[in-house]
Parts: C-alpha cells; structure tokens; sequence
C-alpha cells in the first residue's frame, strides 16, 4: 500500500502527485478557538485534493524506491498496480478508504469527491499539541459573588490610642540640612577635579597637535593589487531535476562534470539523509519550470530523471 508513503510526504511537502490519479494538497492553518464549544484548536495542515495533477514528478516514485530498497521503475510500478485498484473500486460506485488520508468517492457526475478524514497533524511545528478545553470565565458571576460577601462581613472600628510624635520632625529636618550641606561640598570638589584634568587634557592635546604637524607619512615599493578568486555562488532556488545519486562523492563529481561537459548547468548538492549525492540537472525558481526541464530531459536523454524539491 502506498498511502504510508503519501502520508510521510505530506510533513514535508505542500504537493504530492499520485501518478494517473491525481494530487494531495496540504494548506496550513492558524490555531483556531471555538467559542460555542470553549475549546482551543493548535495550527494543522488542511489536506484537500485535485484530480488534474497526475504527471509523474519523480517524488512519490523515488521515495517508494529508497524506502523499499527497490529500483525507480519498480516503484513506478507499485504506483500503477494501487491507482489501477482505487479506480476499480471507485468505478463499481464503492467508497475508497485512504488510511491517515481520508475517503473517495464518485459523484452523480462521475467526479472525484475527496473527505479528509485523518487524527494526524500534518505541520511538524505544531508536533505535541492538542485541542484544549477551557471553562469559560463569568466574571459577572463572581463580581456578584463578592459584593454579596462584602455586605454580610462586619465592619468594626477600634479607638486608637494617639501617641506623640512631634521629636520626629526635628530628626527629619537635621538629616536634611546635613544631605544638603553633603551635596553642596562634593558639587564643589567635582567642579575643581574638573577644572584641573581639563588643563591636563588641553596640554596633552597640544603637544599631540605638534608631532602631528612634525611627522610626515609615506610608503616605499607599494605592493600591487591582489586579485582573490571568487567562489561562484548558487541562488538558493527550492526546486531540482536530478540525474541521480551516488554513494561516492568521486563519482557523483565525475558525473556532474560529464553533464557540464554537455551544456547543463549541473552540480553536486549536499549529502541527503540517505548517505546519497545527488546530481542535478540544474535549479528552478518554480515547479512548473522544473517540471518542463525534466519531462525535456525525459524526452530526449534520461527517462529516470526526477524533480526534487527541498524548502527553502
């Protein structure tokens, strides 16, 4: 079964392309409250699905194919035989269960009728969040609460005894004058410091000034201009027609060479998860200009090229 394959692309990817069958689409949603039912919902990805993509992008094939340890035409293969069952079943008027993905169905006009049914949150950034029920606050509630608590509690009031404490203004107005008197003396020994490290700096200055004037500056056999070669750099661009992978780094710069030596625009990319170097063709900006360099490259050089895509 290849859901589990379409499933595992579906964290990665906003597109993946059942070949002859048609294309999961994924859509990222913001977390949502539910007032009615004071609930708190985390950000997930929408799947929905569109009928009208079926050409072969090389991602489902090539992940089937180093998941299972088998060969690109095998996987394509694998993907023919499951798009031949589900549309069997479709055409006998049966409703297609698609695990972790949701249900297909046909229309009185012979469309395909897509339901997301799945409990898998599709966007890893919201990985271990769940909905969360929360009571709503009634704040009227408990204001009335209150209020009604406050007139039944007794209020009692106790005579104080009054006491003298008229010594205290005086303590007050000596710690004063002596915070004044205090402040007054540092203002002046801050003023005279100033006064005298001012004359020290204006004579330092001066006699800078001097050797300034005095000194000439020159250079004897300059060196000549240093040209360093620059590094071409690759515009980051997400999607890739890749020729293939290899386990050697030497041979995939071997065969990244031979394609140069062809007239594409090919390189070594860095090592994926697999332990792989993947030769590429060349880099696009979108994924309809890489989908028609790689069905160009189909046509006329290697059938078992395939597009890979990688978020920036």
């Amino acid at each position: 079964m290849i859901e589990k394959h379409i499933s595992a692309l579906l964290y990665r990817y906003q597109c993946v392309t059942v070949p002859g069958f048609g294309a999961f689409l994924t859509e990222i949603r913001t977390a949502q409250l539910d007032t009615a039912a004071n609930t708190f919902y985390p950000p997930k990805k929408l799947i929905s699905f569109n009928a009208n993509l079926k050409n072969n992008d090389g991602l489902l094939a090539n992940h089937i194919a180093l998941q299972e340890k088998i060969s690109y035409p095998q996987a394509v293969a694998t993907i023919e035989q499951a798009v031949d069952l589900w549309l069997a079943k479709l055409s006998q008027k049966e409703t297609l269960g698609l695990k972790n993905l949701g249900t297909m169905s046909c229309n009185v006009e012979g469309s395909l009728v897509f339901t997301p049914d799945t409990p898998i949150n599709y966007f890893t950034d919201a990985f271990g969040l769940t909905a969360v029920v929360s009571p709503a606050v009634k704040r009227e509630e408990y204001r009335q609460q209150a209020e009604a608590i406050e007139e039944l509690a007794p209020v009692v009031f106790t005579p104080e005894r009054k006491k003298d404490y008229s010594y205290l203004k005086y303590a007050a107005v000596f710690v004063v004058m002596a915070s004044v008197g205090g402040a007054g003396f540092k203002m002046y020994r801050d003023n005279e410091v100033a006064a005298q490290t001012l004359v020290v700096e204006n004579a330092v200055q001066e006699k800078v000034q001097q050797k300034i004037q005095q000194a000439t500056f020159f250079i004897e056999n300059p060196m000549p201009a240093v040209k360093l070669p620059v590094k071409e750099e690759y515009k980051v661009l997400p999607y890739h027609v890749v020729a293939g992978a290899f386990k050697s780094e030497a041979n995939a710069q071997k065969a990244a060479a031979q394609l140069i030596d062809k007239g594409y625009k090919a390189r070594v990319i860095e090592k994926n998860k697999f332990g792989l170097y993947p030769v590429i063709y060349g880099s696009f900006a979108t994924y309809a200009e890489a989908h028609e360099n790689m069905n160009e490259i189909h046509r006329t050089v290697n059938k078992e090229a395939w597009l890979l895509v990688k978020e920036l």
